[in-house]
């Protein structure tokens, strides 16, 4: 399973060990993933995604699953997130 999370995009950066002698190394900092439940208001549902800790902090600013789901563009999001969206869309238009 890939190293991103599903919610921002953030993923794996690549940089180096620098030891004391200032011998470089390459290495990888990977985001700190956590497998959470969150809940959609509008749907009334809850949904299943591996987010970065810096993305549910994101989510929780933002007001809620929903709220951050419409405001972030389609190219962040992961094919499940971008499902969830665009049923969060259809039960907008129904409702109106």
């Amino acid at each position: 399973m890939s190293r991103i999370c599903e919610l921002t995009g953030k993923g794996r950066q690549v940089g180096h060990n620098v030891s004391h002698a200032n011998n470089k190394t390459k290495r990888v900092f990977l985001p700190n993933l956590q497998n959470v439940t969150l809940m959609s208001e509008k749907l009334d549902r809850s949904f299943k995604f591996r987010v970065s800790t810096q993305g549910l902090r994101s989510v929780e600013h933002n007001g809620g699953l929903d709220n951050w789901l419409l405001k972030t563009k389609d190219e962040k999001l992961s094919s499940r997130a971008l499902k969830v969206k665009r049923e969060l869309k259809k039960a907008a238009k129904e409702a109106a």
